[in-house]
């Protein structure tokens, strides 16, 4: 017999022990709140029928208007399919609900800016597009969640394509703007410059590309990408269409092989596939790395033996100095291009975000301070200036 649900809040039974965890989001994490009053009649008759006629009229006569008398110009749909969240995978629309009410909360805390989580119920390439760009016109922006490769990929280009609002994939995008951030402070640390390094990302996925192509925007030396077999190089006949592409801009040493191969006096190992690096492997790093191993719970090489070799490391937990958290990135960076209406997220918004994020921390840097906390006040105001002013230089603000 299953032991009896206890009730996280009370501490009900004596079958399971209380639980933080779940005593948390009991009934959720978030909730609407109206942010004007209905106290009386004449509140009752603004807020609703009769006035707001008045307004409906004027948004069918000039569309543009929505965004002025709407929250549509400060509210982010959070979409996923629940095929990719955090380390647990392929779990389902409704076991990842709490992640995107999560997520939610955080673009508000952080950004200044509402969400509202969706989780669908279809993995389909057509029918998650056809569901979004349906949906589109009650938002200002859309933070793709959790939704595995290589069909993130896909559903990322044809909903920018097809929607004149910021489309943004974080599992992509935030991981590799913050990436790039603390790369940028390491090298400044150690009296290097981006071009000097050649770098190893192990993950061939959705983070995994979006960090070598960022990279390779910001002018680093040589990038390889290694996924299971080995390093993804033109010479394989097993690459998917992503990795093909990946082939073609990376990996300009022309290595073939595993990953112990790539890693061979390589100053940069950067790590979002999970697994374990043999410590030989590390060792035969260039002298002065940088180790970032961004698996969670269990970073690719664990701090105590990344410290022996490296210079800088940094994970993705928060129990070590230097966490690449996204929370750092996704608040500012759709607050940034909701502040100027921007029709979308450029690559040059992203870079703007990143130096911005970098220079947060630029007279405090030490090798335990590559990257700034994620509860650094400073952090999107910083990033959501830098991304309004991006957007406007490359022509994509509208107003």
């Amino acid at each position: 017999m299953a032991a009896e649900i206890v009730n996280p809040r009370t501490d009900s039974t004596t079958e399971e022990p209380f639980d933080a965890a779940f005593a948390l989001h009991r009934g959720g994490k978030m909730a609407v709140q109206a942010t004007v009053p209905v106290r009386d009649t004449a509140d009752l008759s603004l807020a609703y029928t009769p006035g707001v006629a008045k307004v409906c009229s004027a948004i069918a006569e000039n569309p543009e208007l929505v965004h002025d008398y709407t929250w549509k110009s400060n509210v982010v749909a959070v979409v996923t399919d629940g095929t990719a969240v955090l380390g647990l995978g392929d779990i389902g629309p409704e076991a990842s609900l709490p992640v995107m009410e999560g997520k939610a909360i955080l673009f508000k805390q952080f950004g200044g800016v509402d969400a509202v989580p969706i989780a669908l119920a279809t993995t389909d390439v057509d029918e998650i597009v056809e569901t979004v760009v349906r949906l589109a016109p009650s938002f200002g922006g859309v933070n793709l969640e959790d939704i595995s490769a290589p069909r993130c990929f896909e559903i990322e280009k044809r909903l920018q394509e097809e929607l004149d609002i910021p489309v943004f994939h974080d599992d992509q995008h935030g991981t590799a703007v913050v990436t790039l951030a603390a790369l940028r402070n390491a090298s400044v640390l150690t009296g290097r410059s981006l071009g000097q390094l050649r770098a190893v990302i192990s993950g061939a996925g959705a983070a995994g590309v979006a960090i070598a192509k960022i990279l390779i925007e910001a002018g680093i030396g040589d990038v390889a990408v290694c996924d299971r077999k080995g390093i993804v190089s033109a010479d394989r006949d097993d690459l998917t269409a992503i990795k093909r592409e990946v082939a073609g801009f990376t990996n300009k040493a022309g290595l073939v092989g595993p990953l112990e191969t790539a890693l061979k006096g390589a100053d940069v190992f950067i790590g979002v596939s999970g697994g374990t690096v043999p410590e030989p492997a590390v060792a035969s790093m260039a002298e002065g790395a940088f180790i970032f191993a961004m698996a969670n719970p269990n970073p690719e090489i664990h701090p105590d033996i990344a410290h022996k070799y490296a210079a800088v490391v940094a994970t993705g937990r928060s129990d070590f100095p230097n966490q690449i958290n996204n929370v750092l990135a996704f608040p500012g960076i759709f607050a940034g291009a909701l502040q100027v209406r921007a029709s979308r997220i450029t690559e040059g918004m992203k870079l703007a975000a990143a130096e911005a994020l970098a220079a947060v921390v630029a007279d405090e840097l030490s090798a335990e301070c590559v990257i700034p906390s994620p509860f650094d006040e400073r952090v999107a105001p910083a990033v959501t200036a830098a991304v309004a002013a991006a957007a406007r230089a490359e022509g994509v603000a509208r107003r």
